[in-house]
């Protein structure tokens, strides 16, 4: 039986209705850039977030590159940050003018060590990016105590509506950050139907200056405070994440319900290792994401079975080749290395029907004799 990594049509199917009107409201307005359907989303994500200001883009990717900006981050600046992400992370600090600085990874949750980013703070650090990866917070108040005075900026891409309990309370993804970042990718929890990316903040000044930022660095049209980006959040794909957006805590239980069922199910497999979840979190699963003995033997196994399956990720980006100039050598965060030779992720999605999550569970178990 086939069972792909992720299957968007199965999602489509049953919301197709819904997410068709929402579309065809803007095409009969012929209103597409911004305008209602953003500032609804806006506020619906800030609510989620328990934020006080939401402000849409053009990618996750820009709104990391627009929240750098709002720090005034720039040339001569350091950024502290992990290197077991997606590119844009880094990438988006290169472009920004700064330099990142990498360090290791907690191997039990793949997040960054809020420790190892205290001790690369120098003079020169602007702001530190943890990483939500997987879909399982990072622990942002360690790094934020860890490195007082320093902007932390969320990278959330992974993680919208997950949740940490912090000082007793539960806390969003996005809350506790001075800026949070997410992604509606279409392949994320919440994804649009294309690009498409959100900031979330507590802070006015910066909430402000984010949207002129989007908007060629303007709050009124041809006049310009400063050189920004066009990068805008158009009402097209707006309309289409505010329909899916009340399914959202839906699929994310589905999901953590599939996962608890994958973990029971290899329990006794000791060649792999299941996700591990802080006790203090609450993760949507953006991945289930496993580390196997012989991953790239087994992949190749499920593979040949139809049974779809990702690395995230294979190369570290302090080794990335564009990166080079930094000077990081093999070794230097060895538990990001490690992760990247032994990851896999299955199918986690919450269209997975008992038949297809069998699938998967007979395959890696017949993989190891088990």
């Amino acid at each position: 039986m086939p069972v792909p990594l992720l299957d968007l049509r199965a999602q489509h199917a049953a919301i197709r209705n819904e997410v068709v009107a929402a579309m065809m409201a803007v095409v009969d307005s012929q209103l597409f850039i911004l305008g209602a359907p953003v500032e609804q989303l806006e506020r619906e994500c800030a609510a989620l977030s328990h934020t006080k200001y939401a402000v849409g883009c053009a990618s996750g990717t820009d709104a990391l590159l627009l929240a750098l900006r709002a720090l005034d981050v720039g040339a001569g600046d350091e950024i502290v940050t992990t290197p077991f992400t997606f590119f844009a992370t880094a990438g988006t600090i290169h472009n920004a003018g700064a330099r990142p600085v990498f360090v290791d990874i907690d191997p039990a949750t793949f997040n960054i060590r809020p420790d190892l980013a205290a001790a690369a703070r120098t003079s020169k650090t602007k702001a530190v990016v943890p990483v939500d990866l997987f879909g399982q917070m990072a622990a942002i108040e360690e790094v934020a105590a860890a490195m007082p005075g320093i902007p932390v900026i969320e990278d959330a891409a992974q993680s919208i509506g997950a949740r940490r309990m912090i000082d007793g309370e539960w806390r969003m993804a996005g809350e506790a950050a001075t800026i949070g970042t997410f992604s509606f990718f279409p392949s994320k929890n919440l994804g649009g139907y294309g690009d498409g990316g959100m900031m979330v903040t507590q802070n006015q000044q910066i909430a402000e200056r984010l949207k002129r930022l989007r908007m060629h660095g303007g709050a009124k049209q041809y006049f310009h405070d400063e050189v920004g980006f066009n990068s805008r959040l158009d009402a097209l794909q707006a309309a289409v994440l505010a329909a899916k957006l009340p399914h959202l805590a839906g699929w994310s239980a589905k999901r953590r319900e599939n996962a608890s069922y994958y973990s029971a199910a290899f329990a006794d497999v000791p060649e792999v290792q299941t996700p591990h979840i802080d006790p203090a979190n609450e993760s949507i699963f953006n991945q289930y994401t496993l580390r196997a003995a012989r991953r790239d033997e087994l992949q190749g196994y499920l593979k040949e079975r139809g049974i779809g399956s990702a690395i995230y990720y294979p190369l570290p980006l302090h080794l990335q080749p564009c990166f080079a100039y930094l000077g990081y050598q093999e070794g230097a965060c060895p538990e990001a290395e490690r992760a990247g030779r032994e990851v896999l992720s299955i199918p986690i999605y919450p269209e997975l029907t008992q038949a297809q999550l069998d699938e998967v569970i007979g395959a890696v178990r017949a993989f190891y004799g088990r």
